[in-house]
């Protein structure tokens, strides 16, 4: 069982990091003095880790983020505006635990109010540092991502690991009810919530426009008034949310407008037919190049996700839409009648480039 150990002359707790069977890397508690476990996986962001953390693709897993110094500029207030966080990504950290290299006890930002030892303990998250995370990505490359637990000193391994595979983490991470936001007036797009992100909803409601109607998962959109059907980014295996795959398919017949984000896209392909498939470590970072589809122009996404529609499965009526550069999976689909489309990288970013956010006035366009 190799051990990687740094920063041993700090007089702090140490920590263990397990990852599978095999692998065991020493570091140092932060955080929350807590065991976490579940599936590790890594994003190569340089930026963003409060947006990261609050991300509710990241329902069941620990992070390793690989940019070596994190918690330089603190975390920010939690405020809302118009019942929407902003400065964060959802309500709460979705994160089960979090993996860094080498933590700054002393942050320096404008609009910092805590740091990021502190608001890991206020969510009970528990942290390691002092590892190396480059060697725990070559990991997680070369075998994929794998069931892994953060134990503290004084703290025993659990027998078994979580693995967020075994429920539907969409439903876990899902609003309960329906809520509304912007003009009550303007056109109404129905946000089919799988796990959203909140820069989602503020791209939606720019326009000022736009009010915005955001339902559970598995509830039946079809039975209100809307224009539009947006279905947003979520985390897991989309093969637990066949009831929104029935929901949506619904929509089509009514030709109602259609986007989709991230686990939008996997849900849009499973209602016209296609099949989806697990990627061995996942896309998640700032700097996925994607083509679009027919042309030589290339764009810079930001990502977040660990299934991809398996592109050989469209129907006839299907043409992809975006193509990934490293790898050449899926990035996005169209339905050729031009009332549906989706594509697997974020367009709102937060954090990341937001070189494809005119798909969201593309999407508005056709209310």
């Amino acid at each position: 069982m190799p051990i990687f150990s740094n920063f041993a002359f700090l007089d702090m707790k140490e920590a263990l990091l397990h990852l599978g069977k095999d692998f065991a890397v020493k570091g140092f508690s932060f955080g929350y003095e807590g065991r976490a476990d579940g599936e590790v996986v890594f994003n190569t962001a340089m930026v963003g880790y409060p947006e990261s953390l609050t991300d509710p693709s990241y329902s069941g897993q620990i992070l390793c983020v690989t940019y070596p110094l994190v918690g330089n500029y603190g975390v920010p207030e939690e405020k809302t505006a118009d019942g929407i966080s902003v400065n964060f990504e959802s309500e709460r950290i979705h994160v089960r635990g979090l993996i860094i290299s080498d933590y700054s006890f002393k942050y320096s930002h404008w609009s910092a109010v805590k740091s990021l030892d502190q608001w890991l303990k206020e969510y009970r998250i528990p942290g390691i540092f002092g590892v190396d995370t480059r060697e725990i990505t070559k990991i997680l490359r070369e075998q994929g991502s794998m069931p892994g637990c953060i134990v503290p000193e004084g703290f025993d391994v659990p027998e078994t690991l979580y693995d967020p595979g075994s429920e539907n983490q969409v439903a876990i991470v899902s609003c309960k009810e329906v809520i509304r936001y912007g003009n009550p007036s303007g056109k109404k797009v129905v946000l089919l919530d799988c796990g959203v992100k909140n820069n989602i909803l503020r791209c939606l409601l720019r326009s000022g426009d736009i009010e915005v109607i955001r339902v559970p998962w598995d509830y039946d959109f079809n039975t209100m008034e809307y224009d539009g059907l947006f279905i947003s980014n979520g985390p897991g295996n989309p093969e637990y949310c066949g009831e929104a795959v029935r929901n949506i398919q619904k929509a089509m017949a009514a030709e109602k407008p259609i986007f989709g984000i991230c686990m939008g896209n996997q849900l849009l392909a499973k209602a016209g037919g296609a099949s989806t498939f697990k990627l061995k470590y996942g896309h998640r970072s700032h700097n996925q190049p994607v083509r679009l589809v027919g042309t030589d122009r290339c764009y810079v996404t930001s990502q977040n996700h660990g299934y991809a529609v398996d592109g050989d499965t469209l129907g006839a009526d299907w043409e992809p839409l975006f193509i990934n550069m490293n790898d050449g999976t899926n990035e996005g689909l169209r339905h050729k009648s031009g009332r549906f489309f989706s594509v697997q990288f974020h367009p709102e970013a937060s954090s990341g480039p937001t070189d494809t956010e005119f798909l969201f006035d593309k999407f508005i366009k056709m209310l």
